[in-house]
């Protein structure tokens, strides 16, 4: 799940995968803004086949935050 996550990741900022970790931060780190932000969670709720909480990912500020999360929507 993780390297699907940092393909999606890729296709919206430019960042070499090998650089991106479950520690990284999508704003701070990966360069997000929130327009990209929220258009790669459109990406990942058809990759992932989840619907993601509007609320809920305000909470994601992390990679690995973000793998936890749909983990969490998978079960």
């Amino acid at each position: 799940m993780l390297e699907q996550l940092k393909d999606i990741i890729c296709e919206y900022v430019e960042v070499e995968k090998k650089d991106i970790t479950e520690n990284s931060r999508f704003m701070e780190d990966l360069g997000f803004n929130s327009y990209d932000f929220m258009a790669m969670v459109g990406e990942i709720e058809e990759a992932f086949d989840i619907e993601v909480m509007e609320r809920e990912v305000v909470n994601v500020k992390t990679v690995g935050d973000a793998v936890k999360y749909i983990r969490e929507l998978q079960e």
